[in-house]
């Protein structure tokens, strides 16, 4: 029974995973944009209307956007749990951790993801209603995606993104720092690795706003490297390359002619 409780469980979160990159998918094909973000002819017509226009948009409404936000959360962060999730697993006995405690390390860490994207609704809109993104949230200025290519390709030198990094990429450390039993104390500590990891990949959720907020093959690329970033053989080797081919693609991106 317990093995078939944890294989239960574990193909429920990666079902989650799926259901969550179907949902993105769903939404980026039913705008008119390719895998690439590009819009076909009629999502051409729909990224150049004004928000303030009186008729429902939901790409300016808060409400939808959050539960757009939320679905991306899931789709790409999720994945990126995995290897703490082992590491709770490897404690269980040990530590008497508990299945309920596994599922509330989830809990605790997407629901700190969640209110990220609550964060990035709002930025979205405040960026939309600034004429800085439009209606299908791809970026109108090739200064600002260079900028913002820029500041995160800084970040990944600062030592606020190497300790949060620490954290992401030993997770058993701060379990044994932070051990709490049962289920509300998964909730507790995965509240505190999901606050270390949105500081350790806020920056790449950011840059959604640099390449369009529906682009799947970066929600891909993103999603594969942040996975990399946080395993134990190889993770720290990956962060400051990183940063430095953020800061080169600025200059690449700034030298684009399509954007004004």
């Amino acid at each position: 029974m317990p093995h078939l409780l944890r294989s239960t469980l574990w193909l429920a979160f990666f079902g989650l995973i799926l259901v969550s990159w179907w949902m993105m998918v769903s939404m980026s094909t039913s705008m008119g944009l390719d895998v690439l973000g590009r819009p076909d002819a009629m999502a051409e017509m729909m990224r150049r209307m004004d928000p303030r226009m009186d008729m429902k948009m939901p790409m300016a409404e808060f409400g939808p956007l959050v539960a757009m936000w939320a679905a991306m959360m899931a789709a790409m962060m999720l994945p990126t749990l995995v290897p703490t999730l082992r590491a709770y697993e490897d404690l269980m006995v040990s530590a008497n951790g508990t299945r309920a405690g596994w599922l509330g390390v989830i809990a605790g860490y997407f629901l700190v993801w969640v209110v990220f994207a609550v964060v990035l609704a709002g930025v979205q809109l405040a960026l939309l209603f600034g004429g800085v993104i439009d209606m299908l949230g791809i970026v109108t200025s090739r200064w600002f995606a260079a900028a913002l290519l820029i500041a995160v390709g800084l970040y990944q030198f600062t030592r606020a993104k190497e300790v949060c990094h620490g954290v992401c990429h030993s997770p058993s450390i701060y379990f044994l720092g932070h051990w709490r039993t049962g289920f509300a104390g998964g909730v507790y500590m995965g509240l505190g690795l999901g606050a270390f990891c949105v500081g350790c990949c806020w920056g790449f959720m950011a840059l959604g706003f640099a390449g369009g907020v529906m682009n799947l093959a970066w929600m891909g690329l993103a999603t594969f490297f942040m996975v990399l970033e946080k395993l134990p053989q190889i993770g720290h080797y990956l962060t400051k390359p990183m940063g430095v081919g953020l800061i080169l693609g600025a200059g690449v991106v700034a030298g684009w002619p399509q954007i004004s």
